[in-house]
């Protein structure tokens, strides 16, 4: 098969992976009355049926996540006929905020995050006709509605019921929340094991699955099977046990199927990166790779790992409102700078293909974007994020370009690539071990990179190997700072 009629292939065969799947996802959506509001500062979304006159559920998000991550229960909630309320905690998604407070202490950040939480309570109670609110929350959202329906339940307006996800919260005891479930991925072996502790606190003999009651205090953990701390937002189980649980506890009755979101999410997405392939192959093909001899190979990649977290010691300046953004952004341009220049800056002067780093942009943030905005978790910045976004491309523009020298324009051999991404991580680590508690936070760009890797490392890698290192480097350090700008929590100094 020539490779014109390969490139058709595959670009037939993703077109069809986007449309059918664009298509399920929609039909997830379609009734469903998708209202913004505002709570303070705080963005809220009122997901509900035309007409509905259900009981409210205030759906709160994980550390680093959006209301949008949390859409798998909040449609199917307002399906059901319930009124939801999810929305953007401080420093995440689209809320301006940022994060306050000590994040390691329950004093702190928490006690910020709970009365945010309880104003939008307040808000779902202000609904016309509301009787009874319930909060469902994942991951760090667990502890904070927690520990927010003890205050509620305190001050005379009981939460009526509690579901949480992938929890951790100390803050439950044998008799609160007194109606409370505990959803957890199969592959979330700790809070798994938490879970049931927390049921066996009602009843010792209560296995997963069963109902534990003790006088008015009811408890049930619920397993989701083959997912783990992402999946279990979007498993047909869990979302089914969610559910039932708010219908039991509102005496309601909901019916219907619930299909697998979390399948489609991941079937566009595989199918918007394979279509951008026999996309690459239509530009004008530009300058071959640059060979990078293995002596200058090693230094460029050990040389910046090493180096840059000892030369960051003295850097302490932090002219933002937020921290860690300066010491990434620090990190990220020395890094690249050091190894541009031990490179000798090889193919750095090939001649810049910019409707290829064009299309890179265009794709990586526009297309793929839009997609994992409206189906998956937030990827459009606040007009707060826009001057964080222009400060990181000051260290993800010599980073990304030094990386696609290194790997030799995306045709290096994969032990150089795998080596050169894993000495990267090495040095981020290394600076938040040698560095002060603002930048125990770089250590949340992590697994942000590597997912950047995993999806814009493979495009970029495309454009690399069709129009050259110079392209790909700048197409992808654009990227890069576009999606630490709008993914990264947003923590004040």
């Amino acid at each position: 098969m020539t490779h014109p009629i390969r490139h058709a292939a595959l670009g037939l065969f993703a077109l069809i992976l986007v449309v059918v799947s664009a298509l399920m996802l929609e039909r997830e959506r379609m009734g469903v009355e998708m209202t913004p509001l505002a709570v303070g500062t705080t963005p809220v979304t009122l997901y509900q049926m035309p007409g509905a006159d259900g009981p409210a559920v205030v759906v709160a998000h994980g550390f680093a996540g959006s209301r949008q991550i949390m859409l798998g229960y909040s449609l199917r909630l307002a399906q059901a006929g319930y009124r939801v309320l999810a929305f953007d905690y401080e420093g995440q998604g689209r809320n301006p905020t940022p994060m306050r407070g000590d994040v390691t202490k329950i004093e702190g950040t928490t006690v910020y995050l709970m009365a945010e939480t309880r104003a939008v309570v307040a808000a779902a109670r202000a609904l016309p006709g509301v009787e009874g609110v319930a909060l469902l929350g994942h991951s760090m959202a667990t502890d904070i509605i927690i520990r927010a329906a003890e205050e509620e339940a305190a001050a005379g307006t009981p939460i009526t019921a509690v579901i949480a996800i992938s929890s951790f919260s100390e803050a439950i005891t044998p008799s609160a929340p007194p109606r409370l479930l505990l959803i957890s991925g199969a592959w979330e072996g700790m809070l798994r094991d938490f879970a049931r502790k927390a049921v066996a606190q009602v009843d010792p003999a209560a296995q997963e699955g069963d109902l534990a009651v003790a006088g008015d205090v009811e408890r049930r953990a619920v397993v989701a099977p083959h997912v783990g701390h992402v999946g279990v937002l979007y498993s047909p189980t869990a979302i089914t046990a969610a559910r039932d649980w708010l219908d039991r506890a509102f005496g309601r009755t909901s019916t219907g199927a619930i299909d697998a979101m979390g399948v489609w999410i991941g079937t566009l997405l595989t199918g918007l990166v394979l279509l951008f392939h026999p996309m690459v192959a239509l530009l004008k093909k530009g300058p071959g790779p640059r060979e990078v001899p293995l002596k200058r190979f090693l230094l460029a990649v050990f040389v910046p790992a090493s180096v840059t977290p000892l030369a960051l010691l003295a850097f302490h300046t932090n002219p933002l409102p937020v921290t860690a953004i300066s010491a990434l952004t620090a990190h990220l341009a020395l890094y690249g700078v050091l190894q541009i220049a031990l490179l000798h800056g090889v193919g750095l002067r090939d001649r810049l293909h910019w409707a290829a780093a064009g299309a890179l942009v265009l794709w990586g943030i526009g297309v793929f974007g839009f997609a994992i905005d409206r189906y998956f978790t937030n990827f459009w910045p606040s007009p707060e994020r826009a001057l964080l976004i222009a400060v990181l491309a000051l260290g993800t523009l010599p980073f990304m370009l030094g990386d696609a020298l290194v790997t030799e324009a995306g045709r290096g051999a994969l032990w150089r690539r795998v080596l050169a991404r894993f000495a990267v991580l090495a040095s981020l680590g290394a600076t938040v071990a040698l560095g002060d508690d603002d930048r125990m936070f770089v250590i949340m760009a992590l697994p942000v990179l590597l997912a950047f890797w995993l999806v814009h490392g493979l495009l970029a890698r495309w454009v690399a190997r069709r129009a050259g290192a110079p392209a790909a480097g700048l197409g992808a350090g654009l990227s890069l700072a576009w999606v630490l700008g709008v993914i990264l929590p947003l923590l004040a100094v």
